[in-house]
Parts: C-alpha cells; sequence; structure tokens
C-alpha cells in the first residue's frame, strides 16, 4: 500500500530535506521502494579518480528514507540508526550513480531495508547497503 507519490514525497523532500538534493534526484518511487540518480562530478571524488565513500553512504541513505516515506507517508522525524555498506567495486567516474532501495521490513517503530548502487550503464552493483531507520511514535 503506497502512501506517498513521487510528486508528494518529491514536493516534500524539497520543503523539509532540501539538502537531501546534493545526495541525488529521486526518480521513482512504489510501495517501499525508491530509485535515484546522482549526477557524478568532480566533487563527488576522491583522490584516485573514484566516487568518495561517503557520496554513496548518502546516496543510500537518502534513497532509503524515500523507500520508507513511500509506506509510512510524511514523517520527519524518522531516522537513521544503523547504516552498513559494502564497496564492491569501483564506481565509473564519468558516469551517474543510480540507487535502488527496497524496504525489507517496516513495523511500528523499525524501518529496514537495502540499496544497491550501480553506475548508469553498468549492471553489476558498485555498493550494497543496509539500513534502519527508527520511527518517531504517532503523535
Amino acid at each position: 500500500m503506497q502512501v506517498m507519490s513521487l510528486e508528494a514525497l518529491q514536493q516534500f523532500l524539497q520543503e523539509h530535506f532540501p539538502q537531501g538534493d546534493q545526495y541525488g534526484r529521486l526518480e521513482a518511487v512504489g510501495d517501499g521502494w525508491a530509485d535515484l540518480r546522482l549526477a557524478v562530478d568532480d566533487d563527488h571524488l576522491r583522490p584516485g579518480g573514484t566516487v568518495s565513500g561517503p557520496t554513496m553512504m548518502g546516496l543510500a541513505d537518502v534513497a532509503l528514507y524515500a523507500a520508507l516515506l513511500s509506506r509510512i507517508g510524511p514523517v520527519p522525524l524518522a531516522v537513521t540508526i544503523n547504516l552498513n555498506i559494502n564497496f564492491l567495486r569501483k564506481p565509473r567516474p564519468d558516469a551517474d550513480l543510480l540507487a535502488r532501495a527496497e524496504m525489507l521490513k517496516v513495523g511500528k517503530r523499525l524501518g529496514v531495508g537495502e540499496v544497491y548502487v550501480r553506475s548508469d550503464g553498468d549492471e553489476d552493483p558498485v555498493a550494497h547497503a543496509t539500513i534502519t531507520y527508527s520511527i518517531p511514535e504517532a503523535p
């Protein structure tokens, strides 16, 4: 049961989390999943010509936040309480990064999901993250 549409979620993120734009643009959303795209530029690269770990972590975190909100609605105080990421291979510095986030379980107080990050044009993931969010009690 999808709670927030793509347009509603984009508007919510713009109003309540505009700094999230630096981590990617929401492209699609469904019931417990979200797709984000990050246009990689020089600000995202570290020495050696690869995308930095913090960049990929931020993309994964915002992607799962969007996936969670697609399921629970506009809850600004849902916060990350755990993020584990495995960097699998070097991302292409000349391609956008794509993140597909999916919720694995959404309970009353916790939401758990995973995110695969890949370079646009490549099928193999460059990173895989599992993330847990704390969901505040309803007022």
